[in-house]
């Protein structure tokens, strides 16, 4: 009896062990025994997983069973093990990782425990950044943290908001937006559906919308700074951008963050959940949810009165007095209120052992609320406009002192991935399906219809009849795409690979309200007109060839050729040849390539006709149209259809790691481009005014009109630099030092502008010097980034010093001989972390922390230089270019950094 007892008991024990979780707990090490933070800790079937903690410890919790357990990190190479869990055993396991690089297709990436971000045996130059990397910088959106980490990417506001508010123009290299190619996870991302026609940086381009992708969800960043058409198709000129997903388990968290300008406004508040769960027992799902909002930060000028008079042919006095109680005429511009949600998920899972399920998906909700120019009472009068005292009572006692016209969009943005990917008998096969797609509309509110449109009996149908809620329509974008890669390892010296892709896109122009369009439109921003909107198609198949020969353990050559055929111009063929040599035990490295590429002209340089709201200096805001080239105005016109735009690139590089805690990098690219695609400048009518220009501009009421030409050959080259030291013993802590910069040596148009002969006859040109400031020179000559990194404890201390270099404008309407500069500048930022407990983090930053601003200056060509002298001359000069000081600190054409001055940010992070 007692042995059966016993043997009950024992049963009964062993059912309670084996039903407790297991633990496994341990530290990941670098070579030299220093904790790694961030590390991945995985165990599979199963893929749970977490990540290691600002010491390089972990613990993760797991069912009884057996499971390989891996250790990896970034640059690292993986160490893996078996191990047998018996219910409520706890195993201490610590791992010591060794450096090595990881491959992403052509793209190599590399990082240590701080991350260094260019691995110097790449045969390309490519920048690697972790999540901790951009969550670092404090700032609150993605494109505005790689501002600070790279040195050849540039983005910034633009003056002017309205649509251009939804999505900042980012550039590699001074490009433009239109020649990064962006991927997630390998796979191509939809443009956005915005066209950006301001007079600032970008004009005439469009780009994917990166900002709208959650930094939460980003498990590293990988940017080949090099010509990759090759591999990738239209579009990769300046280079590519890979953003990784996250696809950790089981880890999870929750980041709550706030912040504010020092001035009081920008207000920011979010929350951002992250988390990890398993598939069924060989998947995973990694999601995130990010909640945000940014209030309105407003930075006007103090407006000028004689200018504001001479413009509106106001009576001095009255502007005086409006400005008195009103300094910056009611103006607000600077960083729009912005409110956004966004959602993204990663997920996979081992169908077999050698098959394997993929995908991704995300979804982004923007509002944006800017505003227009503020319309003074002696800009849009009570003698021209008597029913506006009804409209728009805004004053103390109910009086008429004007109006500001508002504009809302709201933005929707999506992408999805599924795909399959075999490895058998060597083979390597994926096969994928991409779709994605970007919506934007709009909405403008407190303005009107001023003209005069009869009804039938002969009343007006605007002006005094007329709305004060509009809805101008909007653009739409979506493209599906599906790709077949497939790849083998044929022996140690010899590598193949070859593929092919289907890319369908469509482009919608929304057609606005009535009101919003007829007869000149809103006041501020014109809807678009039925006979100009519409969905618009068109389709391309690609494939691809690539050869890796390591012809030596030091030597490689690799080769590739691509093919592609599009519906609406015909054939593009592309190639690209790099190569690496490696000397003395790896610590020196050679490395260059030489390409060829192409950009599609895309569907909304195409298609888009609309009437454009735009700033003319000396006479205001003025209404001119943007003509299609596929459009019967193009016909009237003789204007061109568009060609794909073609380049060359040269990249030469050199590569330097004598230690395992220091390493340089340096490398010398030239990208010449034919046929460059641009957004005209305003081309007025003629001396004559008997051409068909001048009947299309009379007939359509419009100022000027532009339209899309390739009109520009351009050369491009500049100097990347980056060097990485780490591990520096200082007192009880570790010091990390990180210097990178980016120098361009020309940028510039090489050969005359390619001027349609309407332009040519008109004795007019397409690109003036107003549009080759934007497209050369409205970007910093030079950029370059200190940090210096203290880890002491639980504090991590960040320091991050950013020289801006110079930008140089020549707005429209300056005096020939003079032009803009904005001046070189050092920005601040300050960041402190600190491990609160085992499972909660708080981050701080000063962002700008010595509150530096933009600053510019008048230059002169030489011959020119009496003209600085003269003060009225000047005064003249600056109201012209800023709209009589409402846009004092960075003029209407742009700025090289943020206006806002110093950010403070705070992030509190719970660990699940």
């Amino acid at each position: 009896m007692q042995k059966l007892v016993f043997s009950l008991l024992c049963f009964v024990i062993s059912l309670n062990l084996s039903s407790q979780r297991a633990m496994l707990k341990g530290m990941i090490k670098d070579a030299d025994g220093n904790g790694i933070i961030g590390a991945n800790v995985t165990a599979n079937p199963g893929n749970a997983g977490t990540i290691t903690d600002v010491n390089g410890e972990y613990d993760l919790s797991l069912e009884p069973g057996t499971y390989n357990i891996t250790a990896s990190f970034i640059g690292y190479k993986s160490q893996s093990s078996a191990m047998t869990f018996r219910g409520g055993e706890t195993k201490m396991v610590d791992f010591v990782l060794e450096e090595d690089a990881v491959q992403l297709e052509d793209i190599v990436v590399v990082g240590s425990r701080s991350a260094p971000r260019t691995n110097t045996t790449s045969p390309l130059p490519v920048d690697v950044f972790s999540a901790r990397d951009l969550i670092s910088t404090g700032q609150t959106s993605f494109d505005k943290s790689l501002q600070y980490r790279v040195p050849s990417f540039n983005t910034v506001q633009t003056p002017v908001n309205d649509a251009t508010s939804l999505l900042d123009p980012y550039e590699i290299r001074n490009m433009g937006p239109s020649r990064t190619l962006i991927l997630i996870n390998g796979k191509r991302k939809n443009m956005s559906s915005l066209l950006y026609v301001q007079t600032s940086p970008g004009r005439g381009e469009t780009g994917a919308d990166i900002s709208a992708i959650p930094t939460d969800m980003i498990k590293r960043v990988e940017i080949l700074r090099d010509g990759a058409s090759a591999q990738y198709g239209s579009d990769a000129i300046a280079g590519v951008m890979n953003i990784i997903l996250k696809d950790d388990a089981e880890a999870g968290g929750v980041t709550f963050r706030t912040g504010v300008t020092s001035e009081g406004d920008g207000e920011m508040f979010g929350i951002a959940l992250n988390n990890g769960t398993k598939l069924g027992s060989k998947g995973f799902m990694n999601y995130t949810i990010d909640l945000s909002k940014v209030n309105l930060a407003n930075r006007p000028g103090t407006v000028d009165a004689e200018g504001e008079a001479g413009d509106f042919g106001a009576d001095i006095n009255d502007v005086k007095a409006f400005l008195a109680k009103y300094p910056d005429a009611g103006n607000i511009n600077g960083s729009p209120a912005t409110t956004a949600a966004k959602f993204a998920a990663n997920f996979g899972s081992n169908v077999s052992d050698n098959a394997e399920f993929y995908g991704n998906a995300a979804y982004v909700y923007k509002k944006v609320n800017s505003f227009a120019n503020y319309r003074t009472p002696y800009w849009r009068t009570l003698s021209d406009h008597p029913y506006l005292a009804d409209f728009f009572p805004n004053g103390p006692n109910g009086e008429y002192i004007g109006y500001v016209p508002t504009f809302d969009g709201d933005l929707s943005d999506y992408n999805g991935t599924v795909g399959w990917k075999l490895n058998k008998n060597g083979w390597m096969a994926d096969v994928s399906y991409t779709v994605g797609g970007n919506q934007q509309l709009y909405t403008v509110t407190n303005l009107h219809n001023l003209f005069g449109t009869k009804n039938p009996d002969g009343t007006n149908k605007y002006r005094e009849n007329s709305p004060i809620i509009f809805q101008p329509g909007g653009t739409k974008f979506t493209h599906n795409v599906g790709n077949i890669d497939i790849s083998k390892r044929l022996n140690d010296k010899v590598g193949i690979a070859f593929g092919s892709e289907f890319r369908s896109e469509n482009f919608t122009i929304i057609e606005g309200d009535q009101a919003s369009y007829e007869d000149g439109g809103a006041d501020s921003f014109a809807g678009n007109d039925p006979r100009n909107s519409g969905r618009f198609n068109r389709y391309n198949l690609g494939g691809y060839a690539d050869v890796a020969l390591d012809l030596t353990e030091d030597f490689l050559i690799n080769g590739t050729a691509r093919l592609e055929n599009y519906s609406d111009f015909g054939n593009a063929f592309v190639w690209k040849v790099s190569s690496r040599y490696k000397l003395n035990d790896d610590k020196v490295t050679l490395r260059g390539s030489v390409s060829t590429g192409f950009k599609a002209p895309t569907l909304h340089q195409i298609y888009t006709q609309k009437a454009q709201y735009s700033f003319v200096p000396g006479q205001g805001i003025q209404v001119g149209g943007l003509v299609s080239n596929v459009s019967r105005e193009a016909r009237l016109l003789g204007l061109p259809g568009l060609d794909p735009e073609k380049s060359t690139n040269i990249t030469v590089g050199l590569g330097i790691r004598p230690s395992n805690n220091f390493s340089v990098t340096l490398d010398y690219y030239q990208i010449a481009v034919k046929d460059r695609i641009i957004l005209s400048t305003e081309i007025g009518a003629t001396d004559a005014g008997n051409t068909p220009l001048d009947k299309i501009i009379a007939e359509n009421n419009l100022s000027d009109l532009s339209f899309f030409v390739n009109a520009l050959d351009t050369k491009t080259s500049g100097i990347d630099f980056v060097a990485n030291y780490r591990n520096v013993n200082a007192g009880s802590g570790k010091l990390a030092f990180n210097l990178s910069g980016n120098y361009t040596l020309t940028n510039e148009r090489d050969g005359n502008v390619k001027n349609p002969k309407l332009v040519q006859d008109a004795g007019q040109s397409v690109a003036n010097l107003t549009q080759e400031a934007l497209f050369f020179t409205s970007r910093p000559q030079y950029k370059a980034i200190f940090g210096i990194d203290y880890e002491l404890g639980k504090f991590i201390f960040s320091l991050n010093n950013t020289l801006f270099g110079p930008t140089t404008f020549r707005q429209q309407g300056l005096d020939a001989g003079i032009y803009t500069e904005f001046k070189p500048k050092v920005v601040t930022d300050l960041g402190i972390t600190w491990q609160t407990s085992k499972n909660t983090t708080l981050s701080v930053n000063a962002n700008n922390l010595l509150n530096v601003l933009p600053e510019w200056a008048f230059k002169a060509d030489p011959g020119s230089e009496s003209k600085l002298n003269d003060a009225a001359f000047l005064k003249g000069q600056s109201n012209l270019i800023t709209f009589n000081q409402r846009y004092s600190r960075m003029t209407y054409d742009g700025y090289h950094f943020s206006q806002l001055g110093t950010i403070l940010n705070a992030a509190f992070n719970i660990r699940f």
